[in-house]
């Protein structure tokens, strides 16, 4: 069923990707981990300080609190150490960070386990403790740092039986007394549990959902700039290749203009010597400008460009055009944008051409130029009245080498070089078209920094 509606499709910048690096996959859960690690230790460490202390003043349960109090502190000073230790790691970062976490939970259960020793050993509900550290590393370290964990702590479980110190009131569940305080203390060491595992494990599963979606789109853009390096190379290898023969041409058709002049007296053959002459130095202009036109400014610099100059260059290009529309209000002539000139001016010659060979010969096409409110930044829609696009040609559009246009009319890299500039630039471009009321091309470029001082 064929779709009447109007769609669109947008096209963001992604301005974090062009400078980072490719993360390793498997190095990505201890990375992200990490701070959330660091966090739930001083939680824990915090925990077990006021659950002590708790259980001494509130329920009159003698307890040996600076005997206590040592675990924790170690925890918390560990805890300091890893903080500061963290981003000057000199082992690389999957293994330094692994390690670390690894190293960290292992004196978690050692510290815990000492606490129980004092506090009623098995007996102390809080045993259960034990599985936090052991889900956590399934969730972020290898099998091998899992199962040695898990080890660890069924020792120091098994330690408890040997040797602790007991207390009375968690006794007595075993002869029928006193059976509500020890249950009370499962629940609440079941709850405390449950939701640490489920808030550190939850968080920890986002972020790495977050970090995996970041790593796709980085592949995409790298992909995209990989497209774009072999349009560029493509540019320079067919400017070189075309230099010679392209000289030679305007060289004969020199010699031949001259013989039809001197000589034969031939105007006709002079006219069209001198015709190809003025298309060959054409293609030599063309060749020159390929790398930036529409969108490669990388050697071309930033500069101040107020909008009145940009739109003053389009209408260069298109001198005797009678059904270009310029739209802008005078408020926004002067806004300021830092970009490279020649390659803007040519990204905004690109869609006025797209959109007058969209329309019909003498239909207008207008290139609308505002800045929305209380924003940073500068928008031009270029519209124009052709027959609109279809649903899968927008979906692709932006695309290298895809065109709707017919065979000798375009190679389908305007919409892709006047995307990439955009997405360099830290704007957007979105294309969004009605079937049979046609399509609608919106560049938006962020102002000078300059200009927003002065305009906020």
């Amino acid at each position: 069923m064929a779709r009447t509606g109007s769609v669109s499709i947008k096209m963001r910048a992604l301005p974090i990707m062009s400078s980072l690096p490719l993360p390793s996959p498997s190095g990505s859960a201890p990375r992200v981990a990490l701070p959330w690690i660091i966090r739930l230790r001083y939680a824990m460490a915090l925990g077990q300080v006021a659950t002590a202390f708790l259980v001494d003043r509130f329920f009159g349960i003698d307890l040996p609190l600076r005997w206590i109090g040592i675990a924790p502190l170690v925890v918390v000073l560990s805890n300091v150490w890893l903080s500061r230790r963290t981003p000057a790691a000199d082992q690389p970062a999957q293994l330094a960070e692994s390690t670390l976490i690894g190293w960290s939970f292992a004196l978690d259960t050692l510290c815990l386990t000492a606490v129980l020793m004092l506090t009623g050993g098995p007996n102390n509900p809080f045993s259960l403790l034990y599985l936090v550290h052991i889900t956590l590393s399934a969730t972020i370290l290898t099998q091998r740092q899992t199962w040695a964990l898990g080890g660890l702590a069924c020792l120091c479980f098994a330690a408890l039986f040997a040797g602790y110190r007991p207390i009375a009131a968690l006794e007595m569940h075993q002869h029928g007394d006193g059976v509500n305080l020890h249950l009370a203390g499962m629940w609440v060491s079941f709850a405390v549990a449950s939701v640490l595992v489920a808030m550190f494990s939850g968080k920890i599963s986002e972020l790495l959902r977050e970090r995996e979606k970041s790593l796709l789109i980085m592949q995409e853009e790298l992909a995209r700039k990989d497209r774009l390096a072999s349009l560029v190379t493509l540019a320079a290898g067919a400017a070189h290749e075309l230099s010679t023969p392209l000289g030679t041409i305007a060289i004969v058709a020199k010699e031949l203009e001259r013989c039809a002049t001197n000589t034969v007296q031939e105007s006709t053959v002079a006219d069209d010597s001198r015709l190809i002459r003025t298309e060959v130095e054409r293609c030599r202009r063309i060749l020159q400008r390929m790398s930036i036109e529409g969108a490669e400014p990388a050697g071309e610099a930033l500069e101040a460009v107020a909008v009145s100059q940009l739109l003053a260059g389009v209408q260069t290009f298109f001198p005797n055009s009678e059904s270009l529309r310029i739209e802008v209000p005078q408020a926004d002539r002067e806004a300021i944008l830092s970009v490279p000139r020649h390659a803007v001016e040519q990204a905004l010659i690109a869609l006025v051409k797209n959109a007058m060979e969209a329309s019909a010969p003498g239909a207008s096409v207008t290139l609308a130029v505002s800045r929305p409110a209380a924003s940073d930044y500068i928008r031009f829609k270029v519209r124009d009245t052709g027959s609109g696009m279809s649903v899968e040609a927008l979906r692709h559009a932006g695309e290298p080498f895809f065109t709707t246009k017919e065979p000798g009319k375009g190679m389908g890299l305007g919409i892709f070089l006047v995307r990439t500039l955009a997405d360099r630039l830290g704007g957007r471009l979105a294309l969004e078209s009605t079937p049979g009321a046609g399509t609608t091309a919106m560049l938006e470029l962020p102002l000078s920094r300059e200009e927003e001082q002065i305009t906020a």
